[in-house]
């Protein structure tokens, strides 16, 4: 563009294009209407419409995170930003790059407080890294690329644009500036890469503790590196949105709890943990027992400072990038190991492939048990996916209590190929899988999902349908919030003794998902056996358009 008068709503549209954005998702209303206009006449950016806001989000959210680039949302005023907090929470938690926009009354209009009126960036900031309201359209490039930079800068997480509609009506100079990135290879400092490197020379039965800024580092072979060079099981961290290690590596343990209990059990054969790019420790119930066992030592490696020695004090605390540091670690590691140190971990990491191989074995056989049992058992159906997806499948998981296992069968999954949602807000699976998928349009996309989940959001599909995504939608359905009875039988209370869970069944009446996919536009199925998912999953896999397999499991439970 050049200096000549612009409308705001087009020098918006160029300054997106500028910073690489070819996918906006939407859900329009009255203060929208400048940019719709504008979106009439535009060819290179599409318009992805999500039919409420949580979506919107939600897809831009998944999309951020498989593509690596900004997602842009784009809400309606204040009641359209309240509904999209709940995924806005999630994408905060998980670190997703998505500039989420709203539009707002004219700033001559909003101080007479008109209908559906409230200042925006005060409802957004507790969970974005920067928000604003563009008060002219002339300050729309310092500030479209201000937020661009500061939503991709480590540590990654989203932004909020507010959008006055005379902002995007006024005229400005069509200058865009230039669009900045922070060079996010941040290399941990010497003297603690050192520090750190001898405390894990020196310890007897390490254990690594890996998270998303690996993942979103691309050092997933870095960590494969290190691991060998430790000879330390790897697990990931709780509730994990990525897949950071490989799961067919024979030192992969699978994910950690949210349990301090199982966490500390867990650890408490150990002398160190290494966590690189993970939480120590979010947890989901006020722990009976600290999950770090006293006397472990502790070296933490994270792209967020507020991370290192968050809950825990670290004896190394290294700030850094993974794919920046890991290496310098690893030779450091080496050289402090010595010929002597190098044996020892050598054999460590025999024992370490021992126990996993033994594990693997032992869910395997006990998925293989119950291949046969009707309603499907979700540990077999996990056993089902993982035998059945191609190696370049992408895998988008909302599947909650049912899904223990999947990660163990994933074996020939890559790094990039697994999403997960880490705030806990639910809905985020089906509408996440839209933004995944038009990220990655060459790869199949499969989306486990639980039914109190999908329920949510099933309007995800509508999108999927209209927008002709070749989308598998796997919906296990147990007909309860079957968590909360985990967790709320773990109390021993009433509801325990008497089996009665108020509040938390979904079956009078029963929830019919194929009828609601099919009102929607979109094919389905439901499936009583293994054999009968294993089929269906291969149909979604073949495209063309979205499928949804409604997978009737077993509703029963154990405490945890």
């Amino acid at each position: 563009m050049t200096d000549a008068p612009t409308a705001g709503r087009r020098l918006f549209l160029a300054l997106l294009k500028q910073e690489g954005v070819r996918v906006m998702f939407g859900n329009p209303g009255t203060t929208e209407l400048p940019l719709m206009d504008a979106l009439a006449g535009e060819d290179e950016i599409r318009y992805v419409l999500a039919l409420q806001e949580s979506l919107v989000m939600a897809m831009a959210d998944g999309y951020a995170r498989a593509s690596g680039t900004l997602g842009v949302a784009n809400v309606h005023v204040a009641p359209g930003l309240g509904n999209a907090m709940g995924m806005l929470f999630d994408a905060h938690k998980a670190g997703s790059p998505v500039l989420l926009t709203a539009g707002q009354q004219a700033q001559g209009f909003g101080i007479t407080e008109p209908n559906l009126y409230a200042e925006l960036p005060p409802m957004a900031q507790p969970f974005v890294k920067y928000a604003v309201e563009v008060r002219r359209a002339e300050d729309l490039p310092r500030l479209l690329h201000r937020a661009a930079k500061t939503a991709l800068a480590p540590p990654m997480g989203p932004v909020f644009v507010s959008l006055p509609v005379d902002v995007m009506n006024a005229e400005a100079p069509g200058d865009l500036a230039t669009p900045s990135r922070v060079a996010p290879r941040i290399t941990a400092d010497a003297a603690e890469i050192a520090k750190a490197a001898r405390l894990l020379a020196v310890a007897q039965n390490p254990a690594i503790i890996a998270g998303d800024c690996v993942a979103q580092s691309g050092a997933a072979a870095e960590l494969v590196a290190l691991a060998e060079a430790l000879g330390a099981p790897v697990w990931l961290e709780g509730e994990p949105t990525t897949l950071p290690f490989p799961p067919a590596h024979p030192q992969f343990r699978g994910p950690i709890t949210r349990l301090g209990r199982w966490i500390h059990d867990m650890l408490a054969p150990h002398d160190l943990v290494l966590s690189v790019g993970a939480d120590m420790f979010t947890l989901s119930l006020p722990p009976e027992i600290a999950p770090l066992p006293p006397g472990i030592k502790v070296v933490q490696l994270d792209t967020n400072p507020w991370e290192l020695a968050k809950n825990f004090p670290a004896d190394a605390a290294l700030f850094g990038d993974p794919l920046a540091t890991l290496p310098l670690l690893t030779e450091a590691l080496e050289a402090a190991l010595g010929r002597d140190g190098i044996a020892r971990a050598r054999a460590r990491r025999v024992r370490v492939g021992e126990v996993a191989a033994a594990e693997l074995s032992r869910l395997t056989a006990q998925a293989e048990a119950l291949a046969d049992r009707t309603p499907i058992a979700p540990l077999a159906l996990m056993k089902a996916l993982g035998d059945t997806l191609p190696p370049e499948a992408v895998v988008v998981d909302e599947s909650i209590s049912s899904g223990a296992g999947m990660f163990h069968f994933l074996r020939h999954a890559p790094p990039g190929s697994l999403f997960g949602n880490r705030g806990g807000g639910i809905g985020w699976g089906l509408p996440a899988a839209v933004g995944v998928q038009l990220a990655l349009p060459k790869r199949p996309v499969v989306a486990v999902v639980g039914d109190g989940s999908a329920m949510y959001s099933i309007q995800a599909l509508w999108t999927a349908a209209h927008e002709k995504l070749p989308i598998t939608f796997v919906i296990l359905n147990n007909r309860s919030y079957r968590i909360l009875k985990q967790r709320l039988s773990a109390t021993k209370g009433t509801a325990a003794q008497r089996g009665r869970y108020v509040g938390m069944e979904l079956s009078d009446p029963a929830i019919d998902f194929c009828g609601l996919a099919q009102s929607m536009g979109v094919a389905a199925v439901r499936v009583e056996t293994i054999a009968d998912f294993t089929a269906a999953l291969k149909r979604g896999l073949a495209g063309p358009g979205p499928l949804l397999i409604e997978a009737a499991t077993d509703p029963t439970f154990q405490p945890l």
